[in-house]
């Protein structure tokens, strides 16, 4: 009786016990998400994504001096623009993490390919972010990758914050910029700021929370964190700081924004009703830091995710995350692969053990990696809204969910039906094996889908892209990366649909016209057809078949349908 009583009483000790460190980890988990923002920057090429990106890390402190985007030699790079190609074109190709703090709060920037060939990438990386900045060029308003861009997060029902950017350049007028995002993309807007002049005549802003004006100062280069002058909106100096012209047409815009404007709502900002506008310039570093003040006020703080058990928030007390991105050779000396896991829930520890959903395999996290661009460090925790860098020994793919206790999966990621196809072409027998190793390794980290022809006498991979551009990066870093030349034999085709039921939904329907059969990496049948004409053809003969644009996820939930 008595070791009865006493392993009761054990047992409630540690049943308390228990309870205690689930209550010491729920409030740990809900500081850590309080500090917590993440987001990505979208735009069409050459709105100033890349420039953004840099000065929003200047005042973070996270760099101590800008690069120039089109850097000459002597100058620094873009420290988001890493790879080689990147710095050679001044473009960006991959999407890069770059991890910050600012003020009390923990940012993880996902910095985004502006190019169309590059847009399953950022898609990818959108699905990892709880907020996105849309980044528009004062001149031209927006643009074809912008609105493509847009219905992505709409999509994924992100918050959207604007930033309308080279309003020290001509441009068009801020009113005809606001009716358009408001006409186009049926939201409302809130201009946070609101500029005085433009171009030449580009005298500052007025922030409309704490009415002060920001006069701007016109800098070479922007390498440095700008001066900032203040003016109160009661300053009886004032008016005699600008042109009378200039002065009378801010204070009738004030007027109207005052009283025909809607009132800032944070709840449908983060519902995507309402999106806040900020207006500046990012060459010179100027509406930059006023941006990301306001964005740590009302931006989304990690939240919950969709998965195979249900919704799960953030303070769920076990780890869970899913890979949304691969890279391999981030560090050429080392041949690293390296794969980018979005925290999700609970607490992510260096060398604990976690399981992977898609194969059931315990895992061990050793090395786990803050992610500066190319930069990195080993890191002993993480939680919900981060994204770490583990190392990728061929075991994860995209899209793959890790997690501790009960088993779950997120949604899968799926591959869009790319437009180019062409053989990959070896013309250099000794070079058999890094050709092999390099064909895999680009294959993992979704650079270019590879594709196969079902015709087993025919070995060479076929590349599958989205744009010419994906085409010439591949072969550009098989060379750069792996040392080897390739050829490209160009294949009549542009469309590529998945077949619903497999090789049998195949094999029912027999000889087809017009039509190639290949695999893709995971052996499931696509058909590949020279137009859409071709496509709806096949269809039309044989209405039982079953095409799809989008290829079934590898690994997770099935995603929302993708329109």
């Amino acid at each position: 009786m008595k070791n009865l009583t006493r392993l009761n009483a054990l047992s409630l000790n540690a049943l308390c016990l228990l309870n205690t460190m689930s209550t010491e980890l729920l409030a740990e988990l809900k500081i850590a998400v309080d500090r917590r923002r993440n987001f990505a920057i979208i735009s069409h090429p050459d709105a100033g994504k890349t420039t953004l990106t840099e000065k929003l890390l200047l005042y973070g402190g996270a760099i101590h001096e800008a690069g120039a985007v089109k850097a000459r030699k002597e100058q620094r790079h873009a420290t988001s623009d890493w790879m080689e190609m990147e710095k050679q074109r001044g473009i960006s190709i991959t999407s890069t993490v770059l991890q910050f703090d600012y003020r009390d709060c923990s940012i993880n920037l996902l910095d985004t390919p502006g190019h169309q060939d590059f847009s399953e990438d950022t898609y990818r990386t959108l699905a990892a972010a709880d907020n996105a900045v849309m980044l528009i060029d004062a001149a031209k308003g927006l643009e074809p990758q912008t609105r493509k861009l847009f219905e992505v997060c709409r999509m994924r029902e992100l918050p959207i914050f604007t930033f309308i950017n080279k309003m020290d350049r001509p441009g068009r007028a801020p009113l005809d910029l606001l009716d358009e995002i408001e006409k186009e993309f049926q939201m409302m807007t809130y201009p946070v700021n609101w500029p005085i002049g433009s171009g030449d005549r580009f005298r500052g802003v007025f922030d409309r929370q704490k009415r002060q004006i920001h006069l701007f100062e016109r800098s070479i280069g922007g390498r440095k964190v700008a001066k900032d002058t203040i003016v109160e909106l009661d300053d009886p100096n004032l008016e005699s700081m600008f042109e009378p012209d200039l002065y009378a047409q801010f204070q009738e815009e004030l007027e109207l924004l005052d009283q025909l404007g809607c009132e800032l709502d944070v709840e449908a900002i983060h519902e995507g009703l309402m999106t806040p506008v900020f207006f500046g310039s990012a060459m010179t570093n100027f509406g930059v830091e006023l941006f990301l003040d306001s964005f740590l006020n009302y931006a989304l703080k990690p939240g919950s995710h969709e998965s195979t058990e249900g919704i799960i928030e953030p303070t769920y007390p076990e780890f869970s995350g899913f890979v949304f991105k691969l890279q391999a050779n981030m560090d050429p000396r080392h041949r690293d692969r390296i794969a980018f896991v979005r925290v999700c829930s609970g607490k992510f520890e260096k060398d604990m053990s976690v399981t992977h959903a898609r194969s059931g395999k315990v895992v061990r996290l050793s090395r786990p990696q803050k992610l500066f661009a190319q930069d990195r460090e080993v890191i002993e925790e993480a939680y919900p809204g981060d994204i770490i860098g583990l190392n990728n020994p061929g075991v994860f793919a995209i899209g793959d969910t890790i997690y501790m206790g009960k088993k779950l999966e997120y949604e899968g990621i799926p591959c869009f039906s790319p437009e180019l196809f062409a053989y990959l072409r070896n013309p250099n027998p000794s070079k058999f094996k890094q050709f092999r190793k390099a064909v895999s390794e680009l294959r993992e980290e979704g650079a270019v889908q590879i594709m196969y022809s079902s015709d087993e006498s025919k070995r060479d991979p076929i590349l599958a892209a989205v744009g010419q551009l994906q085409m010439e990066v591949v072969q550009f870093r098989l060379q750069s990366e792996y040392g080897v030349e390739t050829q490209l034999d160009w294949l009549p085709y542009s469309v590529a649909r998945w077949v619903e039921g497999g090789w049998a939904a195949v094999e029912a329907v027999g000889r087809m016209f017009n039509t190639l059969v290949v695999k893709d990496s995971w052996e499931r049948p696509v058909l590949l057809f020279k137009n859409e004409w071709n496509c709806q053809q096949l269809m039309g003969d044989h209405p039982e078949l079953v095409l799809n644009a989008i290829a079934p996820v590898v690994a997770g939930k099935e995603p929302i349908a993708i329109t």
